[in-house]
């Protein structure tokens, strides 16, 4: 457990420097961000300090964790009034492994604590050996003001305008991005949510991202859009219903997929589609397949052969578009091309829905059960649809207190992460690195070991991050070196060791470093 000496008052209280809401903490209570308490008159970090470890046993377990048992109110001083203040309840599981043993371990910054009030070097500066060359990780809960997070949620169902609101109870904590293939996506938090609006915006900004990092379900709604439940990992649900796939494509490339599946059993296919909906017999896989004109006409804007722009208005049914009966895309067939007996299969992108087709003597569209080769087709459309997800991903600037907990020099460090001499991860989770000024990053929250956030209540964002680097790098970038310990140093203040993920890339990897 990490401990931190400090003056005591002579009311009992200890005063908390761990961020700027300068808590005044009681002592067995904790402050407001339930992150540090008072035991005794030491200030103690409360949430177990943690190392990853690769496991030999595919069937490895993570390892519970001992906490010292205190007090579960969160408490300051009188004149500090947070209604943030929340409390969560500590574990009191014990463990006697190893947590160093024979297999790679690396060291996060999960219950490590801060550099907060900025002068001091990060927590905590471990010397490590990987094959034969002398590595350091620097770690470090940064308090993100300027954080967020960017959603992805795989859905062909209209959420949401692009710039509309996204709120929680209410209050605005970002807004809907441009679509992607597939997916829609939200861009939540940033600083101007988080501190740029009223105190309640911030709180629940900074809550709803908490909960989000941690993989926690959030409900949400969108200004003229869905009701959402979004979880990291989880499918969402819209409105009240489960997703369950991911569209396989566009309908033009659903098109191209599946012609010549199609092309021996019926004379027409459309796939429905909100964004690109496609028609076999003008599309160009249709024709090189043989396919004659049927004389359909689709309600919409055409653009190449066998593909239309907007067949209708955005919603939550075929395609992700607004209609429950595909026929109200077409306009009456052209009499010239068209016969009765024409055979037409209407799909959806995801294969969920579909309806057979075929033309009696007036050229109107009869519905006919669908032949069993048909259906063969449509099943493989869902069979090649992904599973509806959430995925969300942190995103936060590295500052320049941060920055200087590693060097005494900031840029030496934003320059060595350019030049790939320093691997930047989040509580252990690989981090894009985002070109340009700073240190701007972005991680899986789902490759993170449980519950890596926490919160000050100014409000801001607490994450794991950690710079791993050659020592000899570490040096000449000005390093705090008389504060770098081995990892048996350390032995003794690790409370928490889990299993690594296996899709987890080490920083001790060879690609992430020039040895040469």
């Amino acid at each position: 457990m990490v401990r931190f000496v400090v003056d005591q008052e002579d009311n009992g209280k200890i005063r908390c420097d761990a961020c700027p809401v300068l808590c005044y903490i009681k002592d067995g209570r904790t402050g407001a961000c339930d992150r540090y308490a008072n035991d005794g008159g030491e200030l103690v970090r409360v949430d177990p300090f943690t190392v990853l470890q690769r496991m030999d046993t595919a069937d490895a377990k993570a390892v519970p964790f001992l906490l010292d048992s205190l007090n579960d109110d969160a408490t300051t001083d009188d004149s500090q009034q947070h209604d943030e203040n929340t409390s969560q309840g500590n574990s009191s599981n014990t463990w006697d492994g190893d947590i160093l043993g024979n297999n790679r371990t690396f060291v996060t910054a999960i219950g490590a604590g801060t550099t907060y009030p900025d002068y001091k070097p990060a927590p905590f500066i471990v010397s490590q050996k990987y094959d034969d060359v002398d590595m350091v990780t620097i770690v470090t809960e940064g308090i993100f003001s300027y954080c967020g997070a960017k959603v992805k949620i795989d859905t062909d169902r209209h959420l949401g305008p692009e710039q509309a609101a996204v709120r929680v109870d209410g209050e605005a904590i970002g807004h809907v991005m441009t679509g992607e293939y597939g997916s829609q996506m939200l861009s939540l938090g940033g600083v101007n949510h988080l501190t740029g609006g009223s105190k309640k915006e911030g709180r629940i900004t900074c809550n709803s991202l908490l909960k989000l990092c941690n993989c926690e379900p959030v409900e949400m709604t969108i200004d003229s859009g869905a009701e959402l439940i979004v979880q990291a990992g989880q499918a969402p649900i819209v409105n009240g219903v489960r997703e369950h796939l991911m569209r396989v494509g566009c309908g033009s490339a659903t098109i191209g997929m599946f012609a010549t599946q199609w092309a021996p059993h019926v004379d027409e296919v459309v796939v429905v589609d909100d964004h690109i909906t496609g028609v076999l017999s003008e599309h160009q896989a249709g024709k090189l397949l043989g396919m004659q004109p049927t004389g359909i006409r689709i309600k919409g804007r055409r653009s190449t052969p066998g593909r239309y722009f907007q067949v209708a208005e955005p919603g939550s049914g075929w395609g992700g578009t607004d209609i429950q009966d595909p026929l109200s895309i077409l306009d009456d067939f052209k009499p010239a091309q068209a016969k009765p007996g024409l055979r037409m299969l209407m799909v959806s992108t995801t294969g969920e829905q579909w309806a057979y087709f075929e033309l009696d003597e007036n050229l109107q569209p009869q519905q006919a059960d669908l032949p069993e080769a048909l259906k063969v087709s449509v099943d493989r459309i869902a069979e090649n649809c992904e599973p509806s997800l959430c995925s969300v991903l942190f995103m936060g600037g590295a500052g320049g207190s941060l920055r200087a907990g590693v060097t005494e020099n900031p840029v030496s460090l934003t320059r060595s992460v350019r030049e790939s001499l320093t691997y930047v991860s989040c509580g252990g989770a690989q981090a894009y690195v985002w070109p340009g000024g700073g240190i701007t990053v972005m991680a899986d929250v789902t490759k993170m070991p449980k519950n890596a956030f926490g919160y000050v209540p100014t409000p801001a964002l607490v994450a794991p991050i950690e710079f791993t680097l050659r020592r000899s790098d570490y040096e000449q970038l000005g390093g705090h070196m008389q504060h770098v310990r081995t990892l048996d140093d350390i032995a003794l203040e690790v409370e928490r060791s889990e299993t690594a993920p296996d899709a987890l890339s080490w920083p001790t990897q060879g690609r992430h470093f020039a040895w040469g």
